[in-house]
C-alpha cells in the first residue's frame, strides 16, 4: 500500500489529526483506492478531521469492540452470549496482544445493535 499516493495521503491525514483510534482496517479496493474502517474513541471529532482533510466517510457501522482475558473459548463465549438474543455476526476479526489480552471487532446489523451491547455489557 505504501506505492498507493490516495492511501498515503488518507493514513496522513488520519495521522496528523493525531485521533486516538481504538481499532481500525484498511483495505484496498482498486489500484487507487483503499476502505478504512475506523474505530475513534471520539466520532464526533473523526468526522470532523475527515471533513477538514477532505475526506469523505460513509457509515456508521454498526460494530463493537470486545476486549478482554485471552484464554481458550473466550471469542466462542461472545458469539454464545450474542447468539442467545438472537443477535447475528455477519463479520469479525480479532487479535491477541501476546500479554494475555484480546481485541475483538465484532460487526452486527444495525437493528441487533442495542441488544448486542446489552447482551456484552458494552
Amino acid at each position: 500500500m505504501s506505492r498507493n499516493r490516495p492511501v498515503r495521503r488518507s493514513l496522513l491525514a488520519i495521522a496528523i489529526a493525531t485521533l486516538a483510534l481504538l481499532a481500525f482496517t484498511a483495505v484496498p479496493s482498486g489500484p487507487e483506492l483503499a476502505q478504512f474502517a475506523l474505530f475513534p474513541d471520539d466520532p464526533n471529532r473523526l468526522a470532523a478531521e475527515a471533513r477538514a482533510a477532505g475526506l469523505a466517510l460513509d457509515g456508521p457501522y454498526h460494530a463493537l469492540l470486545v476486549q478482554g482475558d485471552d484464554e481458550l473459548g473466550a471469542l466462542a463465549h461472545v458469539h454464545e452470549r450474542l447468539f442467545d438474543v438472537g443477535v447475528s455476526v455477519y463479520a469479525s476479526t480479532g487479535v491477541t496482544d501476546g500479554r494475555g489480552a484480546f481485541g475483538y471487532v465484532v460487526y452486527v446489523r444495525e437493528d441487533q445493535f442495542e441488544k448486542a451491547t446489552d447482551a456484552l455489557g458494552i
